[in-house]
């Protein structure tokens, strides 16, 4: 079978995606986990007397805990299947793919599993967001002093 013929077949019958309805579900999601959010930092900040920049932080850190106790049990895959980049972009999506890494491996070992599949993914993230944001900061030095 020639390159292009299979190219037509697998175009054929491959599902059509629905741009639209993925966008509106993932803006959707998306914004209900923003809603909820700023709801826990109303509830911490008014039932704990902390500030908003305190309450932000305790946000993020139970964000990061649901998100790797739903992808231990098996919940979170489905979830960002039904949900798109709503669920995945956030702080969730991150920690997600380091409890993932972390599963996929933990029966090869601590030290062969666990260590060094770890940050398999989240590797990437971490050495390209640090790499872009050293090249920001020196063209910010180099144009503004």
């Amino acid at each position: 079978m020639k390159k292009e013929d299979y190219k037509k077949l697998v175009k054929k019958i491959s599902p059509k995606e629905h741009r639209l309805r993925n966008l509106f579900v993932a803006f959707v999601s998306g914004g209900a986990i923003g809603l909820m959010g700023e709801v826990i930092v109303t509830l911490l900040v008014t039932s704990f007397g902390m500030s908003r920049v305190e309450a932000g932080g305790w946000l993020a850190l139970i964000i990061i805990f649901l998100a790797c106790l739903l992808t231990a049990l098996g919940f979170f895959d489905n979830w960002v299947s039904r949900c798109k980049c709503g669920l995945i972009i956030p702080t969730s999506g991150f920690a997600h793919s380091v409890q993932s890494a972390a599963l996929d491996y933990r029966n090869d070992g601590l030290i062969t599993g666990l260590g060094s599949n770890f940050f398999k993914l989240a590797g990437s993230v971490i050495l390209y967001g640090v790499i872009s944001s050293f090249i920001l900061v020196v063209i910010k030095v180099i144009l503004y002093g």
